[in-house]
């Protein structure tokens, strides 16, 4: 649990506190605020929800992530790379979702390293999602149709690296000229520095982006508008049709689809 020692001295040094000064302000001694951060204890889980609501972040950041690469206790640099940090928490300590509303879209190019801009987000919660820094974003357009549709809102995950993009799967990508996209990205260029940027949407050709105007990198993990849909669109055969188009079969709708071509 060294990292759990190097993160609580680090978050304590980021406020200017000495260790008999924070002692106070938790109603701890000093001694046992020395014992977790020379790592010769491990702090119980009510002193991890302490910490966890006097830093203002998650138990879970406290304990995997390495919060001695940020020099401020908002966000995270790890080389050239500017990586989110989940600073806000609900009642519980758990990670919020911000929300960037129509309105707020408009300004997320300028705004999305601003701390003041990202705390007036509107937040909300969803506890199924796994661990990770989350944020939903409106959809425009119809380049995406048909599974996600103009006025759509999606979550997406935040991406610390482009190297860690997947093949073939959707992103919201914030870059320098064209502020917020959501779109199937293929790293097949990756190499030369490039993300090849494709619309579900066929009327829409592909593009290349370089990572030099890449700001931002969101993994799409869940659309909040299903309700839209069709029923049409949403039956097997449409579905598997647009699986197809991308390269993945699923075998179980595959099974379903043939059953309802032998009826027919």
């Amino acid at each position: 649990m060294k990292s759990i020692a190097n993160n609580l001295r680090h978050l304590r040094s980021i406020k200017n506190l000495t260790q008999e000064q924070l002692s106070k302000e938790l109603d701890v001694s000093k001694a046992r605020i020395g014992s977790y951060e020379e790592g010769r204890s491990e702090p119980p889980i009510a002193m991890l929800i302490l910490f966890s609501d006097y830093y203002k972040i998650p138990i879970d950041a406290l304990v995997k992530n390495d919060l001695t690469l940020s020099d401020d206790d908002s966000f995270i640099d790890i080389g050239n790379h500017r990586v989110l940090f989940p600073i806000r928490v609900d009642e519980h300590g758990d990670n919020v979702i911000e929300v960037v509303t129509q309105e707020a879209s408009a300004g997320y190019l300028t705004g999305y390293s601003d701390s003041e801009y990202v705390a007036n987000m509107p937040i909300m919660s969803l506890n199924f999602l796994p661990t990770g820094k989350h944020r939903a974003f409106p959809i425009k357009g119809d380049s995406m149709h048909p599974w996600v549709k103009d006025g759509d809102v999606v979550i997406g995950e935040y991406v610390e690296h482009p190297k860690m993009v997947r093949n073939n799967c959707c992103y919201i990508i914030l870059t320098k000229d064209d502020g917020l996209v959501y779109k199937r990205v293929y790293t097949n260029k990756l190499d030369e520095g490039y993300l090849v940027l494709s619309s579900d949407n066929k009327l829409y050709k592909p593009y290349q982006v370089h990572l030099s105007e890449v700001l931002e990198i969101w993994e799409f993990k869940l659309n909040l508008c299903i309700g839209q849909y069709e029923e049409d669109e949403l039956n097997p055969v449409s579905i598997l049709n647009l699986m197809r188009s991308v390269g993945i079969e699923l075998k179980e709708l595959k099974d379903r689809v043939n059953k309802i071509e032998k009826v027919n």
